[in-house]
């Protein structure tokens, strides 16, 4: 059983772990996004909260039920955006705009088919993370019981 100190520190690290994997996933190591990174630092911060809260504790405050969705949408989003090129008779994974043309900016983050890839396998390695570690969880609490 965890103490109410462990409790409490790992509900005040999950926000921060969360805006830590955001920021990540908006600017990556330079310039694009690390769409895989950041759903792994998220990932850890789920962990954090089952293993300190408890599998039902951690389900009861977080949508965990929403995990499997994330991670279809994420791998769907991620086929897509790959896909798309080969409609236009471009090579898969052809990002637009090109190398040196104008991008769009939304602050200072570029707006290129590359956010949006990192960001469904943003989706997709979050997803699948939490629902391998949902399932540890779960076993572990029926061999428990």
């Amino acid at each position: 059983m965890s103490t109410g100190l462990t409790k409490l520190t790992a509900r005040l690290l999950l926000a921060p772990i969360l805006v830590i994997a955001v920021a990540v996933l908006v600017k990556g190591y330079e310039s694009v996004g690390d769409g895989f990174s950041a759903g792994v630092i998220a990932a850890l911060g789920l962990l954090l909260q089952y293993l300190a809260l408890g599998r039902e504790a951690t389900e009861r405050a977080l949508p965990i039920r929403l995990v499997p969705a994330m991670a279809f949408v994420g791998l769907l989003g991620a086929l897509v955006v790959a896909a798309i090129p080969l409609l236009r008779g471009d090579p898969l994974l052809t990002h637009v705009p090109a190398p040196g043309a104008d991008v769009t900016t939304l602050g200072t983050l570029e707006l290129v088919t590359a956010v949006a890839f990192d960001a469904a396998i943003f989706l997709l390695v979050l997803g699948a993370a939490v629902g391998v570690i949902h399932t540890i969880a779960e076993a572990a609490d029926e061999e428990g019981s």
